[in-house]
């Protein structure tokens, strides 16, 4: 690994994470355990042999472990470590910070799932909530995330559990649905998304982010 040779703590932080493609392998593992082909998925325009350098390096700065995953699972899975984990306000302060600039033009149109869960913290607009508050499920293709709204926070873990409200779509339609303003109705007319459960508190969480034209997110932007 190459380093600043700079006593500063930004550097020294720099040293560990700064590598392209470091962050975002973090931000890939923030809300849960992946295996290598997960991280792959996530971050496509990155080789398995730049991962693999990346993991490697992030396991030996104790950044994230590899470890055997637990039955009924099989093979091994890439966790943050408590030190990792501590990169969250980082990450989720860099995402705040870099949604205004404008996007290029030959950007991807889709997040990935992870990427769209930090971009919904990064977005959420507390007073939107007012005093609802309740958990969510995003069913995501291949994925799931519980999304709880309580005392002005949105928290998020990865996992397919019970909650108030489902809703089942693809990226692009939560990020349509968030981000440009879709109508949950009209997704659920055209087939693109379902929902179940408590459903004014869905209509509630789904109109309480900032609008697109501050993040590039949406078709619109």
């Amino acid at each position: 690994m190459r380093s600043y040779r700079d006593l500063c703590g930004i550097a020294r932080a720099l040293d560990v994470v700064g590598e392209r493609w470091a962050l975002l392998v973090v931000r890939e593992l923030l809300f849960g355990p992946k295996r290598f082909a997960d991280l792959h998925r996530g971050l496509p325009g990155l080789s398995q042999n730049v991962l693999t350098q990346r993991l490697r390096e992030l396991e030996d700065s104790g950044v994230l472990a590899r470890r055997r995953a637990l039955p009924p699972a099989a093979g091994l899975i890439y966790d943050l470590t408590d030190r990792g984990r501590t990169l969250e306000p980082v990450l989720l302060a860099l995402g705040q910070w870099g949604s205004p600039l404008p996007p290029q033009s030959d950007l991807a149109e889709e997040l990935s799932p992870d990427a769209l869960i930090v971009a919904l913290r990064t977005t959420f607009c507390p007073a939107a909530m007012g005093s609802v508050s309740g958990t969510v499920k995003l069913q995501l293709p291949g994925d799931a995330f519980l999304l709880t709204v309580s005392r002005g926070e949105l928290d998020a873990i990865r996992g397919n559990v019970p909650a108030d409200a489902v809703l089942t779509a693809t990226v692009r339609t939560v990020q349509d649905l968030v981000f440009d303003r879709r109508e949950l109705d009209d997704a659920i007319r055209s087939e693109a998304a379902d929902a179940e459960g408590d459903l004014r508190l869905l209509h509630r969480l789904l109109a309480a982010f900032d609008d697109h034209r501050k993040h590039g997110l949406g078709k619109g932007a």
